[in-house]
């Protein structure tokens, strides 16, 4: 089996996501840096884009090819990407890192760590897309 086809034992698992970006640079830094805290390894890279894997799941990151209409996460579409994390330290460690980010904002963070009714980090990244990660009980 290559690395992109389908795995029948992973059957309902999330395969792959795509992500378009503005500004490539800038959204590469974050998504490189929470995907590595993550467990993600880089996978592959190419001028307009890159991609970083984990286990059969991967993340692809590539430049927009038409940044004039700007990410809304409240418009119909993608509203958010969850992670689990490995311990609630670990979304505390990640939530103090997005603070010290200037490409990156914590999001309800009066009502951080239960702004969802359970521990996790809310935050948005570059393009405006939120990532949530979710702390275990």
């Amino acid at each position: 089996m290559g690395e992109t086809d389908g795995d029948p034992d992973q059957a309902g698992h999330v395969h792959h996501l795509e992500l378009c970006a503005s500004d490539l640079e800038t959204s590469r830094d974050f998504w490189g840096w929470i995907l590595a805290e993550l467990g993600y390894e880089p996978k592959n890279e190419w001028q307009d884009g890159c991609s970083w894997s984990k286990g059969p799941t991967y993340l692809v990151l590539k430049r927009a090819p038409n940044s004039d209409h700007p990410f809304d996460r409240r418009a119909a579409g993608l509203n958010h990407i969850a992670f689990h994390a490995e311990s609630r330290d670990q979304v505390d460690k990640l939530t103090a890192r997005v603070r010290e980010r200037d490409d990156a904002t914590v999001l309800y963070d009066e009502q951080h760590p239960y702004a969802g009714g359970y521990y996790a980090l809310y935050c948005e990244g570059p393009d405006g897309i939120k990532l949530e990660v979710v702390g275990p009980e």
